[in-house]
């Protein structure tokens, strides 16, 4: 299978709501995961009462501090902060960002999946350091929203 092909498979089940996929052809196998490990529900609906009683506090602690968003790893992978050694930082913290501006590239099977921020805010926080191995779901990145 070609790279290229590979490359809109994978992109396409990035962005689509597909949970999983897996493919083989011949000696060829794929398998992309979305899922995230899920408590027992019992744990879930025991912490359901506790909740309500904790919601009323917390859009006053909110409303007082600015509340940031995280990028989080989509796929396991090698991260890197900058497209090419020696060059400069896809960002940087206090930088601006913009919808769809790619704020790092991970490596996965000799793949490159560009990660692009989905809201306008600053950088406050990177919490990767270049060339690490990274999981799904890990915090990449705190923006501030605009």
């Amino acid at each position: 299978m070609q790279a290229e092909t590979l490359e809109k498979i994978m992109q396409a089940f990035e962005d689509g709501d597909t949970r999983e996929f897996e493919l083989n052809d011949g000696d060829f196998h794929l398998y992309l995961s979305k899922n995230k490990h899920v408590r027992p529900k019992e744990t879930k609906v025991s912490e359901a009462p506790t909740m309500p009683a904790a919601m009323p506090t917390q859009p006053a602690a909110q409303s007082a501090q600015p509340t940031t968003h995280s990028i989080m790893a989509p796929l396991v992978g090698t991260v890197y902060l900058q497209p090419k050694l020696g060059a400069k930082p896809y960002v940087q913290v206090g930088d601006q960002v913009k919808v769809g501006q790619v704020v790092c590239v991970i490596e996965a099977m000799k793949m490159m999946t560009e990660v692009k921020s989905k809201i306008n805010g600053t950088v406050k926080q990177i919490a990767v350091e270049d060339e690490q191995l990274v999981e799904v779901d890990q915090p990449l990145f705190e923006i501030e929203p605009a």
